[in-house]
């Protein structure tokens, strides 16, 4: 049975063996920016804030 190559996620290019599941660095460097971006986020109910919250 012959091996089916995966496609980079971000670009669909063929994934490389140094940045799996990515085909390269930028393309890895992209997914995580994503990440912190909250790119991935699901949605759902805001999280409580805590009663003792003061600003200033």
């Amino acid at each position: 049975m012959r091996q089916q190559r995966k496609k980079c996620p971000i670009c669909g290019k063929p994934a490389k063996p140094d940045h799996k599941p990515f085909c390269s660095n930028p393309c890895r460097d992209r997914d995580l920016l994503k990440w912190l971006g909250d790119g991935y986020a699901l949605p759902g109910p805001p999280a409580p804030m805590p009663d003792d919250y003061e600003e200033g």
